[in-house]
């Protein structure tokens, strides 16, 4: 199963936190990830690959 990796996004774009999600694939993985927004923006990647990126504030989600 695919490990991905949804980083909490703080200020300037840093990274402030990370949550492993083992998933079967970038659809499942991102379902699973939209759940975990809730003040802080944060992006979907599977090792090196940007996958999706969830705005906070607007509620949109863009894929990479």
């Amino acid at each position: 199963m695919p490990a991905y990796r949804a980083f909490v996004v703080g200020r300037h774009s840093v990274p402030i936190g990370v949550v492993q999600i083992d998933c079967a694939d970038d659809d499942a993985a991102i379902s699973r990830a939209a759940k975990l927004v809730d003040s802080h923006d944060m992006e979907l990647w599977q090792r090196d690959r940007p996958v999706a990126r969830f705005e906070a504030q607007s509620g949109h989600m863009h894929r990479k």
